[in-house]
């Protein structure tokens, strides 16, 4: 009893060290101020040095609030970055473990997992999103489509028309849109001309990158829907 009684005081007093140090840290990057020859400044937008005693108190105020959040939000990434590379880490090891005493890997064809907890009410799942991009073939499959569209009557198909258009208009960036590429492969349109475009849209589609993402569920009972567990700031 002693022992745990002393355990739970030192584990009081790191907490309270840590958390006088992180004050302590936090004082230090809310403070705005520079101190050169005597004097303390605020420096401005333009750079330029303002002697602290004419900054009017609610821009000392906004300035202090500003810095205090941005080191808590600073902090709370380096967190998150130190989570998600943990949970990476564990999830490797434990696939590595699995396909060393099994033989067997988890998970399908693209990467997507699920780990799920004993009771099944918990789970981790891991989906991969592939980023695609368009070689040239793309420009055979719009000379194809303006084929079409050149012979197609002016009331015939405005709906198609009007996909075709949105799909080849290219963004600030110079690329076309993706979302209307996508719904023309979706529709049925029995011209030899177009499926050839559309195979050309297909031969076109590169696999550019993958992002990999981590997602944390959990729910009351079997019957229960599962709710996720937000670490997103904008969704809390």
């Amino acid at each position: 009893m002693e022992q745990q009684k002393a355990a739970i005081g030192m584990a009081e007093a790191r907490a309270l060290i840590s958390k006088a140090r992180e004050e302590a840290s936090c004082e230090a990057a809310v403070k705005g101020v520079v101190t050169m020859n005597g004097r303390q400044y605020m420096v401005d937008a333009e750079g330029r040095m303002v002697p602290l005693e004419i900054v009017k108190p609610q821009h000392k105020l906004e300035d202090e609030v500003v810095r205090r959040e941005i080191f808590y939000a600073k902090d709370l990434s380096a967190q998150i970055g130190r989570f998600k590379g943990h949970v990476a880490e564990y999830l490797g090891s434990f696939d590595a473990l699995i396909e060393q005493e099994y033989g067997a890997t988890k998970g399908g064809r693209k990467g997507n997992r699920t780990y799920m907890s004993y009771d099944g009410l918990q789970k981790v799942v891991v989906q991969v999103a592939d980023v695609i991009d368009f070689g040239s073939e793309l420009q055979v499959a719009k000379a194809l489509l303006d084929e079409c569209m050149n012979e197609w009557t002016a009331d015939s198909r405005p709906e198609v028309r009007a996909i075709i258009t949105r799909a080849f208009n290219t963004d600030k960036e110079g690329k076309v849109n993706r979302s209307e590429i996508f719904m023309l492969l979706r529709l049925d349109i029995d011209d030899e001309r177009w499926q050839r475009a559309m195979q050309a849209i297909r031969d076109a589609m590169r696999v550019v990158l993958s992002r990999e993402y981590i997602r944390f569920y959990e729910r009351a009972g079997i019957k229960d829907s599962w709710k996720a567990i937000s670490i997103d700031l904008a969704k809390l």
